[in-house]
């Protein structure tokens, strides 16, 4: 988890109106337990570093770099090729039907 995801998320929340802000507020709280990587200067570097490479927009190759950073193996995008790999990440779209 980033700063960056937990900011996105409540923005797009409610501009959305998927929750009332009670709603939101629980789920912020929640995705905040989880391992999170601060949005500081290694972020932003591993961010560049990754759109670099891959020629992706910086916001989503940081927050690729945030899951690498935490060791995660999979990032779950629909903004990203589906099963391409990132550095050590993978890319899955979870809307796609298996």
């Amino acid at each position: 988890m980033s700063g960056q995801t937990l900011a996105e998320f409540a923005n797009v929340a409610r501009r959305k109106s998927l929750a009332n802000d009670g709603v939101v507020d629980q789920w912020l709280a929640f995705l905040g337990q989880l391992p999170f990587v601060p949005v500081d200067q290694a972020y932003v570097a591993a961010g560049l570093r990754m759109a670099r490479r891959y020629q992706l927009k910086y916001y989503d190759a940081a927050l690729l770099g945030a899951a690498e950073r935490l060791g995660a193996p999979v990032f779950y995008t629909e903004d990203l090729n589906h099963n391409q790999i990132y550095g050590s990440v993978r890319a899955v779209n979870p809307f796609l039907e298996q």
